[in-house]
């Protein structure tokens, strides 16, 4: 088992939830405009969500990786190159991270956490982003690979959930600072741009 190669991912993994998308601004948004429970029941539901994608991950993956070494090359790549488009399309997105609640409504935590749930499941960019992010980071030669995808999961979503936590309890210190500071929206763009690139580099550099 490769210590190194999953400590890389817990990094990438951290770096990707803290850089604004569409989903941690959500989590700011509804713990700014209803509380800290509804940001964090909105966390919990996109969380879960990431279940079915590992899972649609796992099966569909591991039975390229038996079959065929080449086409499970071809899918890395197309993992490189895709992770390189995302950092391309952050690089010429110049719009300002908008954090304005006042047209939010209230919800419950039970709608929250189904709507975050549903929001994660049903976008097909999720599933094409793990498949471009977790097969560069398997870890073990001796280990199944439906087992290792599950492990990079779980590592996934409890990363996420820790930092998207932090994000809703800290929500309105963020929120201000992020309004204040324009330097920071720049910052977390640039990184954003550094992680993708950095993984994509990996991932053709990887020899699992």
């Amino acid at each position: 088992m490769n210590y190194e190669i999953l400590s890389a991912f817990i990094l990438a993994t951290a770096a990707l939830a803290i850089a604004p998308g569409p989903d941690n601004i959500y989590v700011l948004t509804q713990s700014i405009s209803n509380g800290i429970k509804y940001g964090l029941s909105t966390t919990a539901g996109l969380i879960t969500g990431c279940i079915v994608h590992t899972t649609f991950l796992a099966f569909g993956v591991s039975v390229l990786i038996k079959e065929n070494d080449q086409i499970f090359f071809v899918v890395k790549l197309f993992g490189a190159f895709y992770l390189f488009y995302l950092a391309y399309k952050v690089y010429r997105n110049r719009a300002h991270i908008t954090l304005d609640n006042t047209e939010i409504p209230k919800k419950s935590l039970s709608q929250l956490f189904r709507q975050g749930f549903i929001m994660n499941v049903l976008n097909p960019k999720v599933t094409i982003f793990f498949l471009a992010f977790f097969p560069g980071f398997l870890f073990s030669e001796d280990l199944n690979t439906v087992i290792q995808f599950y492990v990079l999961g779980l590592l996934f979503m409890i990363v996420t959930f820790i930092i998207f936590s932090s994000i809703a309890i800290l929500s309105g210190a963020i929120a201000e600072q992020i309004k204040k500071h324009s330097g920071i929206e720049l910052f977390l763009r640039w990184l954003q741009i550094v992680v993708f690139s950095g993984i994509g580099i990996f991932l053709l550099f990887s020899d699992n």
